[in-house]
């Protein structure tokens, strides 16, 4: 392949990573695609494509709707709740960057674990959609052509996919700078096993999630309630930390997070999302699976 057309994927790849991520929910997937799409580019004659960033989102594009399609089955069969993958999107991050939220709401929220978590409920087509148009502004008919479809049917799927994540999507606090306060509350509470200060952070309805897939300890239902939320991170606050290991909070999938680190790389990360209203800890998801740990890597890991 020429330099030119090396470059000019190069350019892309960055958005690349992002549509596939934002797709699939999953770093590992995500970089699979794309390194796909860079096969198919090598074997075009790219003189002939005239716009090259247009022509590498619809391959992503397509074969994210592809592998969509193969891991249904291998999701439905996995080990205790499934959550997608966290990716690193503060400074450190050495993947696809969110965009500022205050520059781009919309493309900052997609990343997002709680709205990742509701896209996982749209068919393929209809998220391949709202993630074209929602998160990078694609007109409908541009959206068409990537999918083979005319933009009647892709304003069909959009209009349904709007209004199955505007019912399911979940009404949290979105300021950091209070998520960020109460996540070192919740890590300090958790180290400390202090049961009464983990009663006074988390809602009573809270749940938590977490997702070993089979591989990490981890609880393989939701616990529901914050008596046996409490109780839980009570119970293993003394193996929260493994000999040699550190905690920080840093930034993942566009909020902050706890982040375990070990001599071998990252370990576990922990994320809450908070109550509007009260200001406490309504969910928790906790993902240990090491399979999912590519997004946390930093060059230092």
């Amino acid at each position: 392949m020429d330099e030119p057309a090396t470059a000019a994927f190069a350019r892309e790849r960055a958005l690349l990573i992002g549509v596939a991520y934002r797709m699939l929910g999953s770093v590992n997937d995500a970089e699979d695609v794309v390194q796909e799409a860079w096969l198919r580019w090598a074997r075009v004659d790219t003189g002939t494509v005239a716009d090259p960033r247009a022509f590498l989102v619809r391959t992503v594009t397509r074969l994210a709707i592809d592998r969509l399609r193969r891991i249904k089955a291998r999701r439905e069969t996995y080990v205790g709740p499934w959550l997608p993958e966290p990716l690193l999107t503060g400074p450190d991050a050495v993947a696809e960057p969110v965009a500022d939220p205050a520059a781009d709401v919309d493309r900052a929220e997609s990343v997002s674990m709680a709205m990742l978590v509701v896209l996982e409920t749209l068919s393929p087509l209809e998220r391949s959609v709202f993630v074209l148009h929602e998160a990078f502004g694609y007109p409908y008919a541009d959206i068409g052509e990537m999918l083979g479809r005319n933009p009647a049917t892709v304003r069909q799927l959009a209009h349904r996919a709007r209004e199955h994540v505007q019912a399911r999507r979940p009404r949290f606090e979105a300021d950091a700078t209070k998520r960020r306060a109460m996540t070192e509350r919740f890590l300090q509470a958790s180290l400390d096993g202090d049961m009464n200060s983990l009663l006074e952070l988390l809602a009573p309805e809270a749940t938590l999630w977490a997702d070993g897939g089979g591989k990490a300890k981890a609880p393989r239902r939701p616990i529901v309630g914050r008596d046996k939320i409490a109780r839980f991170f009570v119970g293993i606050s003394g193996e929260i930390v493994p000999p040699g290991g550190t905690v920080q909070i840093t930034e993942v999938n566009g909020g902050p997070a706890v982040v375990l680190y070990t001599a071998a790389g990252p370990l576990a990360t922990a994320m809450v999302e908070l109550d509007p209203d009260t200001g406490r800890i309504l969910v928790i998801r906790l993902i240990g699976n090491p399979d999912k740990m590519t997004g946390l890597e930093t060059p230092q890991s």
